[in-house]
């Protein structure tokens, strides 16, 4: 794959480098402000908190005699704390031996401190990603709220072919004669739209100030792109948000079911689609992919996709989000994320699926200018999804990692004593080198895979 095409259909390069910048830098701040105040609560002094890495572009000294910088290579960055040598929190052994008399200023160093002290440290920066997730999926539950109940018409999404008989206002109690679950039965509710008959148009039964109606109506899930994945081929093909495909290969399709089976049916051969956009009709040809898709028992299957979501012609009015529920939500969130990514990661070191599904930096950078073209709320949402998947690399026992110094903490715990700084210093290394190569396997990926 050429480089040069996983960029400029994104804005441009430097609209997709402003969002990855922005959402790296959020993740980092958010990532090292942990490590920095919980260590400063634990009586650790940090000397310097950078943003970024490289020529410093602005700094200043607070009063505790932290040095806070901003450095030109904005891919990172770090807190250095006393008696550090290094980001990666090397001893430095002439820092240590100046302060070994001194049992004050000794506490104060990182690796004087005690080892509760330290552990609490460093496992603060992943807390805190997960912290950050947490509170931005809370926040996204409370501002969108919840599906009323029952399910009450807002508005009618713009379609090709409107249908007069809905109004705003409306409680659906029922379609096509049968009768509409509770939103508060998910697999009931599931059901009841999945086994609605696939027809243009079909009667809703509604309660209107009072009287009870029979009406006519949209399909309610139709061929209505809802949002564009990044790196898919509805992306590159042009398709966006609002778009209604109308026709497939010619034939008429008016259900998202029609799409979906057009494209699994497909064997990766180019469809041509008919699509509605504000009232023009475009036509698109693109390719299906094959993917790597996780399935609800935690394995993945191989399926052929084209990379939208399908959106309702129904918008539902919804209801503020109790507190307690969108904590849930912001929990279940994150944790989705952590069991997501464990699952992918041993599916690839098995060998159940492409190493493909991991993305290095020009894939993230892409993904980040995607979301960011499709509103703050997608590009908030990704920053708290990569901010959890950056808090549990983080955690890996990979030294230079914090979960690498954890496994030094815990051995140390054990041992009774450190190990010893010059094997610290090899693992260190190998640490760095494994970092590295990863970083690399990853930018190949970016690069080669399809």
């Amino acid at each position: 794959m050429d480089i040069s095409t996983l960029i400029p259909q994104f804005g441009g390069f430097v609209w997709t480098m402003a969002a990855f910048i922005i959402a790296l830098s959020v993740i980092v701040a958010i990532h090292e402000y942990g490590h920095y105040i919980v260590g400063r609560w634990c009586g650790i002094k940090a000397d310097v908190f950078s943003l970024g890495f490289g020529p410093v572009i602005y700094s200043r000294f607070d009063k505790r005699g932290t040095k806070w910088q901003i450095a030109a290579l904005p891919f990172g960055g770090y807190v250095k704390f006393a008696g550090d040598a290094n980001a990666a929190s090397g001893k430095d052994e002439e820092a240590m031996e100046d302060v070994a008399a001194d049992p004050v200023r000794l506490r104060e160093t990182m690796h004087g401190a005690p080892l509760w002290a330290r552990a609490l440290t460093v496992v603060a920066g992943p807390v805190f990603n997960f912290a950050l997730s947490i509170i931005v999926f809370t926040g996204i539950a409370l501002s969108l709220g919840s599906v009323s109940d029952p399910l009450t018409v807002e508005a009618i999404k713009p379609l090709p072919e409107q249908i007069e008989g809905l109004e705003q206002g409306d409680v659906i109690q029922g379609i096509a004669g049968r009768e509409m679950p509770s939103v508060s039965q998910p697999v009931e509710y599931r059901a009841f739209w999945d086994s609605l008959p696939l027809e243009p148009v079909l009667n809703y039964t509604v309660q209107r100030n009072g009287t009870t109606l029979t009406v006519p109506g949209p399909y309610p899930l139709p061929a209505l792109v809802g949002r564009v994945g990044p790196q898919t081929a509805a992306l590159e093909a042009g398709l966006a948000s609002g778009d209604v495909i109308t026709g497939i290969d010619g034939q008429k399709a008016f259900a998202f079911i029609q799409l979906k089976n057009a494209v699994e049916s497909s064997d990766g051969r180019p469809l041509l689609l008919d699509v509605w956009r504000d009232g023009e009709m475009l036509q698109f040809t693109l390719t299906p992919k094959s993917i790597d898709e996780p399935q609800a028992d935690g394995g993945f299957s191989k399926a052929l996709r084209i990379g939208i979501s399908s959106d309702s012609a129904i918008t539902g009015a919804t209801e503020t989000a109790g507190f307690g529920e969108a904590i849930q939500s912001g929990l279940a969130g994150t944790w989705r994320i952590i069991n997501g990514s464990f699952s992918g990661i041993w599916h690839m070191v098995t060998g159940a699926i492409s190493s493909c599904n991991m993305s290095g930096p020009v894939g993230i950078a892409q993904v980040s200018g995607t979301m960011a073209s499709q509103g703050a709320l997608s590009f908030i949402n990704f920053i708290a999804v990569l901010s959890t998947a950056v808090g549990l690399m983080n955690l890996f026992p990979i030294p230079a990692l914090d979960g690498g110094h954890l496994v030094f903490y815990a051995y140390e715990a054990v041992a009774r004593k450190p190990p010893s700084d010059k094997v610290l210093q090899v693992l260190m290394s190998i640490g760095i080198a494994m970092v590295l190569g990863l970083m690399l396997f990853a930018l190949f990926n970016d690069i080669f895979c399809p």
